[in-house]
């Protein structure tokens, strides 16, 4: 890849308000470069997700020639919006040797500096370490002093200089070229793959943050099984799960020559990539096994499972309401249906599982038997999701938000008084109607609710 073709590329890539932003830099009397992933991306033939850029003025100037940017933090980072949505930011940082990686994930401190090229030296991989700009009064061009657009032509994922004192400095960027191999499909170089086998242990200072976002991209990757097999070989998947490390070994009963990480692998690739709470579900639906493990069997693990991933997901300080998604969906995987069954059955299924989970839970189930080498829908899943789908058009009551009575009616027409009897009796009512539809009208429920009070006199 020679430079004329790659500067060409870059040049009509970058969008007019990243262009402007440059010029504003250079005119106030700054040297100001476009860096980082967007132009590995524009090398790649990718759409960029987001345009940062670099100069040597510092943030109190950069204030000063872009009256709308916002000072970010102490490491002199500034935003700009441009555009409506909330990747229509962009990132403008002062030139900066960072010092002092006390922790394994941010510098005590920064030294602003003069020279691109002493700002390119601290940045992660050689793919990520090229910068496209000038000074004032000079042509705009590429800096590549890392050899990083030969790296992107060859596929390959390389730390800038010594690779342990890169993962020394940030010890997410282990996670991050784990990531960006499954992602870019690039092939992570010996020298660093080494030096994170031999790092692993620092993702132990890691914030559940900054390891929950790694993940959540490495998921949404064309096949994530390359980064979680990389995870996994190299010992950073035990400092973020030794649940899920422990797979490793654990026979299944499956496809020959797979244990169970292969399997939670090959289910993982097969959900759904633009539905990131299956994949998530996918990854951790077996998680309870290890634990549960005896004998060839997994006794209880969708409940051991359920209270893993809870734990997981929390240190990970994930959403709740993501978390909630994902526990109840592997608390429900081991479903089983049985051509016998009749509409009651069928409707206590849904009750159990909630309609908003139901197209979930059917996703997931379709990806586990993918990962265990049968056909999408073995267990008869395409009669269950026929069946399940008549009952919703049918609008019947499945809890007691769908009864024609509630807790005022029962307590103005039969004298109850709130409480727990009156809890049971609702719940029961629910199971009436569950089993028969019919029955769910006001004078029926009366009369029924009138009965149970009169079982126990």
């Amino acid at each position: 890849m020679n430079a004329g073709p790659a500067e060409a590329a870059i040049r009509a890539a970058v969008p007019d308000d990243v262009q402007r932003l440059i010029e504003a830099l250079r005119d106030g009397g700054h040297a100001a470069y476009v860096v980082g992933g967007s132009l590995r991306d524009v090398l790649l033939g990718r759409i960029p997700a987001d345009w940062d850029l670099t100069t040597d003025a510092r943030p109190e100037r950069i204030l000063e020639l872009v009256p709308d940017a916002v000072y970010e933090n102490r490491f002199g980072t500034v935003a700009v919006r441009r555009g409506p949505e909330a990747h229509d930011v962009h990132e403008i940082t002062t030139f900066r040797s960072d010092h002092e990686y006390a922790d394994f994930r941010r510098p005590h401190r920064v030294e602003f500096g003069d020279a691109i090229e002493v700002d390119l030296v601290r940045r992660d991989f050689t793919v990520n370490a090229i910068a496209w700009g000038g000074r004032p009064g000079e042509p705009l061009a590429l800096v590549d002093p890392h050899a990083g657009r030969e790296d992107v032509a060859r596929r390959i994922l390389r730390a800038v200089g010594d690779p342990a004192t890169r993962f020394n400095e940030d010890a997410l960027r282990m996670i991050r070229a784990v990531r960006l191999a499954a992602t870019l499909e690039f092939t992570i170089e010996p020298t660093t793959l080494a030096a994170i086998r031999d790092g692993a242990g620092l993702v132990r200072h890691l914030s559940g943050e900054r390891i929950a976002a790694e993940l959540e991209k490495l998921l949404a990757a064309s096949r994530p099984s390359v980064g979680l097999r990389l995870l996994e070989s190299t010992g950073l998947l035990r400092g973020i799960s030794p649940d899920l490390a422990d797979q490793r070994g654990i026979a299944q009963a499956k496809i020959p020559g797979d244990d169970l990480w292969d399997h939670t692998c090959r289910t993982v690739d097969a959900a759904p990539a633009d539905r990131p709470v299956i994949r998530l579900a996918a990854l951790l639906h077996d998680i309870g096994k290890p634990a549960t493990a005896a004998d060839g069997h997994f006794h209880g693990h969708e409940a051991v499972g359920a209270r893993l991933t809870e734990e997981l997901l929390h240190r990970l300080r994930v959403p709740r309401a993501t978390t909630e998604r994902v526990v109840h969906l592997i608390r429900n995987h081991m479903f089983t249906y049985e051509s016998t069954w009749g509409d009651a059955a069928i409707r206590r299924f849904i009750a159990k599982v909630l309609p908003p989970a139901i197209d979930e839970l059917f996703a997931l189930r379709e990806a586990d038997n993918l990962g265990s080498g049968v056909t999408l829908d073995a267990n008869e899943l395409t009669e269950l999701r026929r069946r399940v789908a008549g009952q919703l058009r049918a609008k019947v009551a499945l809890d007691r938000s769908g009864l024609a009575v509630d807790g005022r009616d029962l307590i103005d027409e039969l004298g109850l008084e709130p409480g727990p009897a009156l809890g049971a009796i609702l719940d029961r009512l629910t199971e009436e109607v569950i089993a028969d539809p019919v029955l769910n009208d006001r004078p029926t429920l009366l009369l029924l609710a009138q009965a149970t009070l009169t079982e126990g006199d």
